[in-house]
């Protein structure tokens, strides 16, 4: 089998990466809809991949690795991996999960990050009557995250906030902004913390999306000052995001100074960059995208190795669309047992459902995500639906 083709089109946000072959197989891969610029740099990939077998995942691959970075451009690559298993799934008549060496799960535990409605506002109030909406959702989530800090409108709508600049408009998804927080910051995120784990007790857990942006001394000191509300973690505290380093050293003396759990890791590309994370212990869970680490592979040999550290595995997901959906739930049915959620990722429009095939009419039930079954990631686009979203200079897309 031969890949004749590789091609990427925009469909509503999100760029859908098509492998062709000349056996009539092809595979499907998804970038997050925060994205949509990088239709070309999936599409300088194209010489490469052609004529190569794509069911030799690996060896194409090595190819191209070393052409993708930290988020966002490891995304191309990312999704082309994605592809390429959905083929070789497809060729051997199999979903995924049983090339990536069997599941060890039937079903999939998930947590919600991205079924949300917008918040009345950056009061204690407003979190606690978000975090009641959450946990009341149909699909019985048993954990939800919150952004709260720099991953969230209160560093502009609280008062002195922070001594950091502010941006003002920047004009792209994951601007930073950065600096010691003051005091009323601070204490106004305790309450919001208080105001929702007063709502959901200890039926439903609680994690936070924090940053980046914090200054060591005040990730110290709010990882302390929250101990007694048993979060499951506080992600991307110092780095996070699209910042294009990973800091362990920092990272590390963050954990060892809390028992509330550190967690990064959604914008780190490749396994090589979170080794000194995972072999000093810098953090207690980490968070990897399948859509931007370099694809599945790379996120399973992560959390083998993580396993080994008795560092937790939470991958993240929130904008990777329900093609991405399928990615996740193949990997994550084949993780260790540090494996605790993934991030469910939701449709970024609702006509979505209606492209895409293979999904039962509830996805989560009680947290939880069946296996797919179908040979490859286990989902398909229907292509005349989805023709009413091409754009022109894509009509040839689904040909």
């Amino acid at each position: 089998m031969k890949i004749t083709d590789l091609r990427c089109a925009v469909i509503g946000k999100h760029p859908i990466v098509r492998i062709v072959t000349d056996e009539g197989l092809y595979g499907l891969g998804e970038v997050e809809f925060t994205k949509s610029y990088l239709k070309p740099f999936v599409l300088h990939f194209r010489e490469a991949l052609i004529g190569e077998d794509p069911t030799d995942v690996e060896r194409v691959m090595l190819k191209i690795r070393q052409r993708g970075s930290f988020k966002p451009y490891g995304a191309a690559v990312s999704a082309i991996e994605h592809a390429l298993w959905d083929i070789a799934g497809k060729a051997a008549g199999v979903p995924v999960y049983k090339l990536l060496g069997g599941k060890v799960r039937d079903k999939v535990r998930v947590y919600n990050g991205s079924i949300r409605r917008k918040r009345t506002g950056d009061r204690p109030e407003d979190y606690a009557a978000d975090a009641k909406w959450m946990m009341e959702q149909p699909q019985n989530f048993f954990m939800v995250k919150q952004g709260i800090s720099f991953h969230s409108n209160m560093k502009d709508t609280i008062e002195d906030f922070h001594y950091g600049v502010t941006q003002k408009k920047a004009g792209y998804h994951g601007a930073m902004d950065q600096g010691v927080i003051s005091e009323r910051g601070f204490n106004h995120m305790l309450d919001c913390v208080i105001a929702m784990k007063e709502v959901l007790g200890d039926k439903v857990s609680l994690a936070l999306d924090c940053g980046p942006g914090w200054m060591l001394p005040d990730a110290i000191k709010f990882a302390r000052a929250v101990e007694k509300y048993n979060l499951m973690w506080l992600e991307d505290m110092l780095t996070g995001d699209y910042v294009p380093w990973v800091n362990p050293q920092a990272y590390r003396e963050l954990t060892m100074s809390t028992s509330t759990p550190i967690h990064t890791g959604e914008q780190i590309y490749l396994r090589h960059n979170f080794k000194e994370l995972i072999e000093t212990q810098a953090v207690r869970v980490i968070g990897p995208d399948p859509a931007d680490i370099g694809g599945i592979a790379e996120l399973k040999w992560v959390s083998e190795h993580a396993y080994m550290h008795s560092i937790l595995m939470a991958p993240h997901g929130t904008a990777n669309g329900l093609l991405g959906l399928g990615a996740l739930i193949n990997v994550c049915a084949t993780l260790p047992a540090n494996y605790i959620a993934f991030e469910y990722p939701s449709a970024s429009d609702p006509w979505w459902e209606d492209l895409v095939v293979g999904l039962p009419p509830q996805i989560v039930k009680d947290s939880m995500v069946d296996l797919l079954e179908a040979p490859g990631l286990g989902l398909d686009i229907d292509t005349a639906a989805a023709r009413r979203y091409l754009r022109e200079e894509d009509a040839g897309f689904f040909d």
